[in-house]
């Protein structure tokens, strides 16, 4: 178990490491930044003079290599810098975003699972064939509207013309629900067929027809047996659903114009602020990789057949 930790640790730190190269390499290849744009600005104001001391004070004056070395100790020290559009410390920016996002992501989140849940259910249990036919599309249809749309079909209905939810995010949990309900609709889709698919499997299993000539009960069975062995590969892409969250809020929070990790992005994109894109995305790859690792420790609890180290007995877990 310690190895396990220790080895899925370190990846994570190597993960770290890429991402923060990669987005440096990346931004830093941009023409300008919001420094220099503000500087060769005509209505600036400023000087040769001032230009140069902006530019010291923020470090743009050194070579590129020379900022790449001093931004990762800087990160290992747990200090993301300093914005270059307004001075203020990265980290304090993502501190009062981050807990509107994590709302808004943790609703979205149960939105999308209770959503992928209902539909993977009715599309094995429901009574009537028509039923479980039509259901069985949606997922498709999730999958193919864009969650812009979605936000802006939501807001036109149900805020302008219906009046049943507020157009702006005014610090009220009815506020959050139509932006849940979108960005939940992002991971539903993915969920609910590959949740379908898992139970109908599962369902097919010799020891589930054991179970009925038992005289066991829908109910039961479900219960005891086809829901432990049919989440597994539903946890494995939870995980991996986290991602699109994450990318979800910054088109969900732009169109219910909520303040966040999603709107802090486009704001330091627009102006160039690269400090703040790159400390949003070390939160983020931090924040996925989290999550995934605890995907990982979580599958021996659910089925004991899968080991840490990646091994796996044979057969199918029952009650």
């Amino acid at each position: 178990m310690r190895r396990y930790v220790l080895r899925r640790v370190g990846q994570a730190l190597l993960v770290l490491g890429a991402a923060y190269t990669l987005s440096f390499v990346l931004l830093s290849a941009l023409p300008g930044d919001s420094i220099s744009n503000r500087i060769h600005a005509p209505d600036s104001g400023l000087t040769a003079q001032d230009g140069e001391v902006l530019l010291r004070y923020y470090g743009l004056d050194r070579p590129i290599w020379q900022q790449y070395l001093d931004g990762l100790g800087r990160v290992l020290h747990g200090d993301l810098g300093l914005s270059l559009t307004n001075a203020h410390s990265v980290r304090d920016l993502l501190a009062t975003a981050l807990p509107s996002t994590l709302l808004l992501t943790g609703l979205g989140l149960v939105a999308g699972i209770v959503l992928a849940t209902a539909v993977a259910l009715l599309i094995n249990y429901g009574r009537w064939a028509w039923l479980r036919n039509l259901v069985t599309g949606l997922p498709a249809v999730f999958a193919s509207v864009p969650t812009f749309v979605v936000g802006i079909l939501a807001l036109q209905y149900l805020s302008f013309r219906a009046h049943l939810i507020p157009s702006v995010d005014n610090g009220t949990f009815l506020a959050l629900v139509a932006p849940a309900i979108t960005l939940g609709l992002l991971i539903a889709a993915p969920l609910a067929q590959v949740f379908g698919a898992s139970i109908g499997s599962t369902r097919a299993q010799p020891f589930v027809h054991v179970l009925h000539a038992k005289g066991a009960g829908e109910g039961f069975i479900f219960r005891k047996d086809v829901f432990r062995n049919a989440s597994l590969p539903v946890l494995t892409l939870l995980g991996l659903a986290f991602g699109e969250l994450i990318a979800g809020s910054v088109v969900t929070e732009s169109v219910y114009a909520r303040h966040g990790i999603g709107s802090l992005v486009v704001g330091a994109v627009n102006t160039q602020d690269l400090p703040v894109v790159q400390g949003v995305v070390l939160l983020s790859t931090a924040a996925y990789v989290v999550v995934n690792l605890a995907v990982d420790l979580a599958y021996p609890f659910i089925d004991p057949r899968i080991l840490l180290d990646g091994r796996r007995t044979a057969g199918v877990v029952t009650a």
